[in-house]
């Protein structure tokens, strides 16, 4: 399969040129030999592969909801469609059989987040069981505390890592939440080693981003959140599905998210006029914003 970002069979672009006529778009010296199956990017070896994953922040795998256009669609974007309906069917079936669905008490339980979360101007949304997020989220609300304690998930691009954080406070401060990731000091050194792009970085190079939810395919959006305030205070006025998900990027190296706002060609379209996709793969999911 080519979902590992070298894919079995080379494939010729949309205009018809062989693949052997391409050259490295990495290297720029040697002739392509494979073509990325998320990004669409010419590479000539393993090596070149590994680096484009690296400065395009790009997972190499193969984004089954991505836009195509009607005249790029293709016999095998149809198959690729229907297969995807297909999983997505079987999932939903799967868990509407599932006897916890059922349970009176996760249902208050759910009803229950949903309305404390709706209280602090947070729209919060949950899954059906048998999704991916649904089985992880930890999230609570203490009612003695009157505060939440999230299921948190960090992702550092720039270093491939992701780290999964339980029970954090809502009260605590974004940069407070980093420290033991990216502070040069109180970082755990295996730690620290890993995210050593960002322990090397100036504090005023990072940059934390959430994607906002509801919007489609081909229009990513992400929001910068500021670090200095609260998780709770972050969190206001968005839309989150199951967990909030946080990117933390350097604002000196190339990472394509697109920040609303910031954007040039940026439309005035309202962000909750489109379904989202609730695929767990698109979390990481990047726009070239060039």
């Amino acid at each position: 399969m080519a979902e590992q970002g070298v894919p079995e069979s080379p494939r010729p672009p949309a205009g018809g040129r062989k693949m052997s006529l391409q050259r490295c778009e990495t290297c720029s010296k040697e002739e392509a030999k494979y073509r990325c199956p998320r990004c669409m990017k010419y590479s000539c070896s393993l090596l070149c592969v590994k680096k484009h994953k690296l400065l395009q922040s790009c997972n190499g795998i193969r984004d089954k909801t991505a836009f195509v256009s009607v005249n790029e669609f293709t016999d095998l974007n149809l198959l690729s469609d229907y297969r995807f309906l297909e999983d997505v069917g079987r999932t939903a079936d799967a868990a509407a059989r599932h006897p916890i669905v059922h349970s009176p008490s996760t249902k208050k339980l759910l009803y229950y987040l949903r309305n404390r979360a709706r209280k602090c101007n947070i729209d919060l949304r949950t899954l059906p069981v048998g999704f991916t997020k649904r089985r992880e989220n930890s999230t609570t609300y203490n009612d003695t505390e009157k505060k939440f304690y999230w299921h948190l998930k960090l992702v550092f691009p720039h270093c491939h890592a992701e780290y999964i954080l339980k029970r954090v406070p809502d009260d605590k401060a974004l940069a407070d939440i980093l420290k033991p990731y990216i502070d040069p000091v109180e970082s755990d050194p295996v730690i620290c080693q890993r995210l050593k792009m960002y322990t090397m970085s100036p504090q005023s190079d990072v940059q934390i981003l959430m994607k906002i939810e509801n919007r489609r395919q081909n229009s990513v959006r992400y929001n910068e959140l500021d670090a200095s305030r609260s998780l709770l205070d972050n969190l206001k006025g968005k839309v989150i599905i199951e967990y909030p998900t946080l990117f933390v990027v350097l604002k000196t190296l190339k990472n394509d998210m697109v920040v609303l706002g910031q954007d040039a060609s940026e439309s005035t379209e309202n962000s909750d006029s489109e379904s989202s996709s609730l695929s767990s793969m698109e979390e990481g999911e990047i726009r070239d914003s060039s």
